[in-house]
């Protein structure tokens, strides 16, 4: 019987919370997500390639073979290769997971150092392949020899046995036909058991699956197949994966590209891309500052952007001297200011973007109105005709920040000189911590802005008027196109008393007209008189 969706993230959460209770006290909530993604990781690359080398024993007519049962020392060398070069790696019989578990609680002194040879042995099965970078330190989010686990060798074996127990207990199944995105279902939960130490990380670190829902559909649009996509910030990879999600993995031909400064989520994306069993051939994860150091060709083009950005962070900007001739940044003339890259993000997606291609970027709200160097970043995308699409979305989207953010959609290739701007910060799911766009919204977004269609106090269609927007700065700003509604109340009316007073005021009117006929009738007795 499948398990609905629900139910299946119900059990996720109550193994999560049932882990979060046996370390409950020891470890930092910031860093307890490791433990729980990075052993929920081993678990299914354990899994699955036990399956794929069942699945090909079985296919074979040896109907009882089962790899978790075989010795290290009859795995054939040539299969391995193989395996290597489609899997990306290889684990040993008794590197897997299953048998970490059921040998444990007897190796209980030496359980540290067992884990950590599995590790280093899975990844160093990828050294001098195709696949080297993509699993090189992948395991390193999960810190085995941390105080935070106890103050010696055995209390922290025996904090990560509860832990290994608790993931064995959870039933993945074939996890990529799973009704719920497992692994961003894990880590939005994690994100809301801990939301004190994520506001750490501002809402920088995940962005929540619905507003990555939303982001891809208005970059990818209509099409049914494109070429690549890519996020400068990728965190986790939730965006990434949703144009999986949507399309398929093999309606992305040439895959999917992203980079991040974090070294944490720089590993959790590439986690995750394994979870979902995307191909280590078909993406390419980097790890660094895309601003001044990104690792990805600058000349190669991307039909789909998405980002979330970190929001008004310091970078280099005309400290660096290399910077104003970059490519990437000096088209406008000058630099996004020091202290808030937000544009800098913006240009460098923008140059990346493909001439058929569309990036849906978050940006914070403030580089709609500000002076300065952003209002002149702002005068040429506007004067070249970039800016496709402007939206206000609700507060208190994002985990760690309840600012009201905004989406931006960039395109090389429009087909008219307007804006649409989409007032959508009233439409919201309220939830106990957050607010939630649903899917109606979503689909009210999406429909409106690839139909061009203008709804009320929604959806506007502007002409771009340059001489009027340079007298106010070019302030994008959507409530400067759409009037808010948010404070406006609608006055309840009562028909039955509104038909009285109107009788009253017909009845009082004839009794006036009475009464000014007498008057005038009387003045004219007097003047005859």
């Amino acid at each position: 019987m499948k398990i609905s969706s629900a139910n299946q993230k119900n059990e996720l959460f109550k193994h999560i919370w049932n882990i979060a209770e046996e370390l409950r006290g020891k470890v930092d909530g910031w860093d307890f997500k490791g433990y729980v993604l990075g052993f929920l990781f081993y678990k299914y690359i354990s899994e699955n390639l036990c399956q794929y080398i069942n699945k090909t024993e079985w296919e074979s007519g040896n109907k009882d073979f089962d790899y978790a049962f075989c010795n290290d020392n009859e795995v054939d060398e040539e299969i391995k290769s193989q395996i290597i070069e489609e899997k990306g790696l290889f684990i040993y019989p008794s590197q897997l997971f299953s048998n970490l578990v059921k040998n444990a609680s007897k190796n209980i002194e030496e359980l540290n150092i067992i884990i950590s040879n599995n590790f280093r042995e899975i990844e160093a099965s990828a050294i001098g392949t195709k696949s080297e970078d993509n699993v090189k330190g992948i395991f390193s989010i999960i810190k085995l020899d941390s105080n935070d686990l106890g103050n010696n060798v055995i209390s922290r074996n025996k904090n990560l046995l509860n832990v290994i127990n608790k993931i064995n207990e959870l039933d993945l199944g074939d996890f990529k036909n799973n009704e719920i995105d497992l692994f961003g279902d894990a880590y939005e939960f994690l994100m809301s058991m801990y939301a004190s130490q994520a506001g750490k990380a501002g809402g920088e670190y995940f962005t929540p699956q619905e507003v990555s829902k939303l982001l891809t559909k208005l970059a990818i649009g209509n099409k049914k197949e494109i070429k690549n996509v890519y996020d400068p910030a990728c965190g986790s990879g939730s965006l990434l994966l949703q144009a999986a999600k949507l399309l398929g993995e093999k309606h992305i031909i040439d895959g999917f590209y992203g980079q991040d400064s974090n070294p944490t989520t720089y590993n959790l994306c590439r986690i995750n891309m394994f979870l979902h069993n995307i191909n280590f051939a078909n993406f390419n994860i980097q790890w660094g500052d895309t601003l001044v150091d990104p690792q990805h060709d600058l000349d190669k083009k991307y039909e789909v952007i998405v980002s979330n950005p970190p929001y008004s962070i310091k970078w280099e900007g005309d400290d660096n001297i290399t910077l104003i001739n970059d490519e990437r940044f000096s088209s406008p003339g000058v630099l996004a200011p020091k202290s808030k890259a937000d544009f800098a993000f913006i240009l460098h997606s923008l140059h990346l973007l493909d001439v058929d291609g569309k990036a849906a970027i978050v940006c914070f709200p403030g580089i709609f109105y500000r002076g300065g160097a952003e209002a002149k970043i702002r005068d040429w995308l506007i004067k070249h005709n970039y800016i496709d699409l402007i939206i206000s979305l609700p507060s208190n989207l994002f985990y760690g920040t309840s600012i009201q953010t905004n989406i931006m959609v960039l395109s090389k290739s429009k087909q008219d000189k307007k804006i649409m701007f989409i007032d959508a910060s009233q439409k919201y799911i309220k939830q106990t911590n957050q607010n939630i766009l649903g899917d109606e919204t979503i689909d009210l977004i999406v429909d409106a802005y690839l139909n061009r269609k203008e709804i009320g106090n929604f959806s506007k269609l502007v002409d771009i008027d340059y001489d009027k927007l340079k007298e106010n700065d070019f302030d994008l700003s959507v409530n400067n196109f759409i009037e808010d509604t948010s404070n406006i109340k609608e006055e309840k009316i009562d028909i039955v008393q509104l038909n009285k007073s109107i009788n009253e005021i017909v009845k009082r009117n004839d009794e006036l007209r009475k009464e000014i006929d007498l008057i005038i009738e009387e003045i004219g007795n007097e003047w005859e008189e």
